[in-house]
């Protein structure tokens, strides 16, 4: 019975750092990307990759307790999804 708890909890924990390395490696690989001339400021892609990165990070953050960058990431993913409108119009 403990193994299965402790398989179900590492599964758990699994998930909630993955979701928290995507957001990570989705912000820092867009700012590459944009940094050397590969993607515009302005794309559809990079701000989906900052947005979703974002929410990445507010996941863990608050999974956490880390509730300052959880807030500046809730931040970071309303300006990109509001980047994301403005391009679709």
């Amino acid at each position: 019975m403990l193994h299965l708890k402790f398989n179900h909890m590492t599964k758990q924990k699994l998930i909630h750092e993955t979701i928290g390395w995507y957001g990570t490696c989705a912000i820092v690989i867009a700012y590459a990307l944009v940094s050397f001339n590969l993607l515009s400021t302005s794309s559809f892609i990079y701000q989906i990759m900052n947005g979703t990165g974002a929410l990445g990070i507010v996941y863990i953050s608050f999974k956490k307790k880390a509730y300052q960058p959880g807030v500046l990431n809730v931040i970071w993913a309303i300006i990109a999804f509001i980047a994301i409108i403005r391009i679709l119009m």
